[in-house]
């Protein structure tokens, strides 16, 4: 006997369902990407080619890919360590710590660009001694990394939080009463626990890096060819009415979208087949 909801449920209104949803998909995901690829080789290989090794375009990619590998190995060793805490362990200020993680979720990317400004700014806290010691923060490689490191520091450590309180303390507290080190504990067993976890916020986080256009546009101050990411470099050539180098740009974060989905879908999959109770509580968290 089927347990099953979807069982009590006319055929007819799955269809409808499942129909909705396609046309959904269609209209706002599959139709834009299309058109994304569609325009940006719209006046053939060469115009593409062209567009995607102009100077500024390889200045912004260099700069997306900086930002982004500074950005999340500092995640990584922040998210496990917060992680690690917060399942692990009972403090005070607990919830005052998971309020912080959540923190980037709640505000928007341009106030906490305009944090910064206030900070760093010429006029900001730290501005005039800054400018007294000749250090550039904002309008720089800096001000970019510090917001795009904001922006992204909830992931890994989100990802991670629910899937170890599934897991529990039994195999840590085992592993030292035997007489193992704590850093012996975290690389022999929770670390084998949590490494698909651990590579799923890996993977969202550089997608959000590398994709990131409120806070880095308020910090980088636009200038051609040294502190335009990718997405920036995509609005000056849009407005700029050149549609098809801005669209050859957009195409490169669109590879860099699908890469991260099958990736994405990949590290699901292998949660499921390793873990099946993780895999279920993860499911629940999102």
């Amino acid at each position: 006997m089927k347990n099953s909801s979807n069982a009590l449920e006319p055929a007819w209104v799955r269809v409808v369902l499942v129909f909705v949803a396609l046309a959904f998909l269609t209209l706002f995901l599959f139709v834009p990407l299309v058109a994304v690829f569609v325009e940006a080789f719209k006046k053939g290989w060469q115009a593409y080619l062209a567009a995607i090794t102009d100077p500024d375009a390889v200045s912004a990619i260099k700069l997306t890919l900086i930002a982004a590998f500074i950005s999340v190995p500092l995640n990584l060793v922040f998210g496990v360590a917060a992680s690690w805490a917060v399942a692990k362990f009972e403090f005070r200020g607990k919830s005052i710590l998971l309020t912080l993680i959540d923190l980037p979720f709640s505000v928007s990317p341009v106030i906490s660009g305009l944090i910064y400004v206030l900070m760093f700014g010429a006029q900001g806290w730290f501005g005039p001694w800054l400018q007294q010691h000749d250090i550039k923060i904002l309008f720089a490689v800096p001000g970019i990394v510090l917001a795009t490191v904001f922006i992204t520091f909830p992931f890994v450590a989100r990802e991670l939080i629910p899937l170890m309180q599934s897991q529990g303390n039994e195999e840590e507290e085992a592993a030292l009463v035997l007489g193992a080190s704590g850093w012996n504990t975290f690389r022999r067993v929770t670390l084998p626990n949590i490494k698909w976890g651990l590579l799923y916020g890996v993977i969202l986080c550089n997608a959000r890096a590398m994709g990131e256009f409120g806070a880095v546009s308020v910090v980088s101050g636009h200038i051609r060819g040294e502190t335009n990411t990718m997405p920036l470099q995509v609005e000056i050539l849009y407005n700029e009415y050149n549609f098809a180098a801005a669209f050859a740009v957009a195409s490169l974060l669109a590879l860099l979208a699908l890469a991260t989905l099958a990736i994405k879908s990949f590290i699901e999959w292998r949660l499921h087949q390793t873990d099946p109770v993780d895999a279920a509580a993860r499911n629940l968290e999102h």
